[in-house]
């Protein structure tokens, strides 16, 4: 996908909105610009709140990416109540 936009005189760039649906930017997000050699790369951030953080951490990822799996495979339990899950546990 190849698109243009011009740089304003005060060094604005406008991204066109086919741009900014396919990326999922909209108004008031953040970019990351990164120049490698003669090029700028645009990425997109999100903020999160830090009450939020945790779950983006490595080590968080890691056991939603080893849950996921094993719901997937289907190695879950399920339980009509407390009751017979706190049994399992025990």
């Amino acid at each position: 996908m190849t698109t243009y936009s011009k740089v304003t005189r005060h060094g604005q760039v406008t991204l066109p909105a086919s741009v900014r649906r396919k990326l999922g930017i909209e108004e008031g997000d953040l970019i990351e610009i990164l120049v490698d050699d003669d090029k700028a790369i645009l990425l997109p951030k999100k903020i999160i709140d830090k009450s939020q953080a945790y779950f983006w951490t490595k080590e968080w990822q890691e056991a939603e990416r080893e849950a996921s799996a094993d719901i997937k495979a289907g190695r879950v339990k399920t339980f009509d109540n407390a009751e017979e899950l706190l049994k399992d546990l025990g």
